[in-house]
């Protein structure tokens, strides 16, 4: 994997990106639930998701990558968190992730433009994965509430 680098660039500056998210949370008209949460609450999630990035994108198929998010929509179920911000907040930080690369302003010889793209794409699939398993379990769990009900 070439875009190493950039993966632990990522996982250095987590902070930073955890902030531009926040503010985007904090503004953007479709996150209302999201935005009253605490902010610590929303920079640990990023912290989880973006200091572990790299073991994140290799291990994305793995049984305990899967469950880890579908838990997350479970949760996301359980705080009443309407599954649409679930998703957009999973959108938005990709978002952020590639736009903070992209801002380095790394030379853009052949390597790096190669390595910007092989990160895209594996950061596209991550998170493509993370929210088909956080509306399963948004979803599992809305089903068992109303069976419970």
């Amino acid at each position: 994997m070439l875009s190493i680098r950039l993966v632990e660039l990522i996982e250095t500056h987590w902070e930073e990106i955890a902030a531009r998210l926040i503010r985007e949370v904090k503004r953007h008209p479709h996150t209302q639930t999201l935005a009253r949460r605490p902010e610590a609450e929303l920079r640990t999630w990023c912290r989880e998701i973006l200091e572990n990035l790299g073991h994140l994108l290799a291990a994305r198929r793995e049984e305990e990558v899967q469950r880890r998010f579908r838990v997350l929509g479970s949760l996301r179920f359980e705080e009443k968190i309407p599954l649409h911000e679930a998703v957009l907040r999973l959108q938005m930080l990709k978002g952020e992730i590639l736009s903070f690369v992209h801002e380095q302003g790394f030379a853009m010889t052949v390597l790096e433009l190669y390595r910007e793209e092989e990160l895209q794409v594996l950061v596209g699939g991550f998170f493509d994965a993370c929210v088909y398993q956080v509306v399963r379990g948004y979803e599992e769990a809305l089903h068992l509430a109303a069976r419970v009900a």
